[in-house]
């Protein structure tokens, strides 16, 4: 088969598209045969040696959605052929509020989806949404899931709430966007690029602020008649985490699931005891998120946002899009 293979730590020339031998699935596991695989910020993040654990070679990809092409013992031999959505998480674990030490994601230290084949637990594998196409499907995964248990589990938002989504323009961000407007909840963004709030608004955003202007805070509040927000749902860390923590209402919520900006420096800690505010830490999601998730997405008609679509051929091409930073929704590689 073909695959994308990461050969070493690095730029994008270290991503080889190549043959490489056909996965062979064990007792209780499938080979689905990926149409299509979208590219996260942990593929860009595992190149670059920023992320735990890492191995190479290795094909990276977490999120694949296909058709089941053989099973291994165990397994039911009807299902080859099916369309199928994989959930990329394995072994959470029994307790529902963290995950186990074992929790591992497709593509490190697996295998991924950047490729034709892939090998899975049967238990991974789940009915593709009618309403998607196998590009829609591939970009619903990992990105559903995690907000879904942000802006839900973590978050548990309600119909009228004033929620801040920082970034706009990562597929997570987007997805809690989506999953907010759905919520019938108030929702605002910020971002470094206006189009990107506009194109937000046209999701159902009410407004947003661009956080490279140094007023940006006092922005927000007046979007919100001055009365802040209920939720920030962030993903960047750095000083966004003590930014958003000002413009929380007393006993609002902060949803912690990224940290591109990195470690903040300064947190003015009695804003957070004083103004009684809730810091939640969140990843990912369990098997029962991630099914709510799609279910949620199915029930709601919700496609996911999709940026731009590349044959898997083309994977170095999209690394340097994630790595820019210039999208707005998923990057897709399309497969086969």
């Amino acid at each position: 088969m073909k695959a994308v293979v990461l050969e070493k730590i690095g730029g994008v020339e270290n991503l080889i598209f190549k043959d490489v031998p056909n996965p062979t699935p064990n007792e209780n596991e499938v080979v689905v045969k990926i149409f299509a695989s979208a590219l996260n910020h942990r593929d860009v993040w595992i190149r670059l040696g920023k992320y735990m654990g890492i191995k190479v070679p290795i094909i990276l990809g977490s999120d694949g959605a296909g058709v089941v092409y053989e099973v291994g013992k165990n397994v039911d031999k009807n299902l080859i052929g099916k369309e199928v959505l994989i959930d990329p998480a394995s072994n959470w674990g029994d307790d529902e509020k963290v995950q186990s030490e074992n929790y591992k994601i497709l593509g490190l230290p697996d295998d991924g989806t950047n490729a034709e084949l892939v090998k899975v637990s049967a238990k991974n594998i789940f009915p593709k949404p009618n309403y998607l196409n196998f590009e829609e499907a591939a970009a619903l995964a990992l990105c559903a899931t995690t907000a879904y248990r942000a802006v839900k589990t973590r978050a548990n938002i309600k119909s009228n709430e004033n929620i801040l989504i920082t970034g706009i323009g990562g597929g997570v961000a987007i997805a809690a966007l989506q999953i907010a407007v759905a919520t019938n909840a108030n929702v605002f963004v910020t971002s470094s690029s206006e189009n990107k709030i506009q194109k937000a608004k046209s999701l159902g955003a009410i407004g947003g602020a661009l956080y490279t202007n140094e007023k940006w805070k006092e922005e927000l509040f007046n979007l919100t008649n001055k009365k802040g927000f209920d939720v920030v749902i962030d993903g960047a860390g750095g000083k966004m985490f003590d930014d958003a923590i000002e413009i929380l209402k007393p006993s609002g919520r902060y949803v912690i699931y990224g940290a591109t900006l990195g470690v903040a420096k300064e947190i003015q800690v009695r804003r957070i005891f004083w103004k009684q505010i809730s810091i939640f830490g969140t990843t990912m999601g369990s098997p029962k998120e991630f099914v709510e998730a799609i279910n949620f997405f199915e029930k709601n008609k919700i496609k996911p946002v999709i940026d731009s679509v590349y044959d898997l051929s083309q994977t170095q091409l999209a690394h340097k899009k994630m790595e820019e930073g210039l999208q707005f929704g998923k990057i897709v590689l399309k497969v086969g």
